[in-house]
């Protein structure tokens, strides 16, 4: 009996020796591990697209908003097409961007060194009463220092050649001392030497910087003015 107790004892103590799971047991206690842990990295977010300058803001809100769009070749905008024939504009840009409107679009050309714009309005200007002929109520001439909209066109003008490639809404397009970026709201358009911006679209003409509204001459609907 005392030979069986002695061989219980030592199979306790053999038994005692081995670690839970299959591990060795150790002398001296462990420091235990820090669970791991897994990191995600967030991805990183861009800054969202700064908002269209609207009615009010300054003209250097509307200049770095211009400026935040992706440039484009002017290269590729020396060129106007009607009815399958290109032409080339020598020096002069012309281009379509959108309107605001479904559907609609603005075409524009340099004209003079200042820029030209047709498109439909949704509350155009009234026709001048004393006005005959034609009227386009869409028509609008930038050349820098003013706005004029609305005009007395019975023939196509400078359109005469037809409408330029599409710039695409995010981009901009630089040419002389102007710069115009596209944008789902309109075409924003400004020109450096005097500091005077536009916005133009379906719902209207909304002037920035020195422009204010002033009497339009014969045969133009509306005016803005430096």
């Amino acid at each position: 009996m005392r030979g069986a107790g002695l061989i219980a004892v030592a199979t306790l103590v053999a038994g005692c020796s081995q670690s839970v799971g299959g591990q060795a047991a150790s002398s001296s206690p462990s420091t235990p591990r820090p669970e791991a842990t897994t990191s995600t990295a967030a991805a990183p977010s861009s800054a969202p697209a700064a908002a269209a300058p609207g009615a009010g803001a300054s003209v250097d809100d509307v200049i770095r908003f211009i400026e935040d769009g992706a440039p484009a070749d002017a290269g590729g905008f020396h060129v106007a097409f009607r009815d399958g024939v290109t032409t080339r504009l020598g020096d002069d840009i012309a281009f379509t961007a959108p309107s605001g409107a479904p559907l609609g679009t603005t075409q524009c050309l340099t004209v003079a060194g200042g820029l030209t714009c047709l498109l439909d309005l949704t509350a155009p200007p009234p026709r001048p009463s004393d006005a005959e002929g034609v009227w386009k109520a869409g028509w609008i001439d930038f050349p820098g220092t003013e706005v004029r909209i609305g005009a007395l066109r019975g023939d196509p003008g400078p359109f005469v050649n037809g409408s330029g490639p599409e710039l695409p809404a995010g981009q901009s397009l630089s040419f002389g001392d102007d710069r115009c970026r596209s944008d789902d709201s309109g075409l924003y358009c400004v020109n450096y030497a005097h500091r005077a911006a536009v916005r133009i679209s379906a719902d209207g003409v909304v002037p920035f910087g020195c422009l204010q509204p002033a009497q339009p001459p014969a045969g133009v609907g509306a005016a803005f003015r430096c």
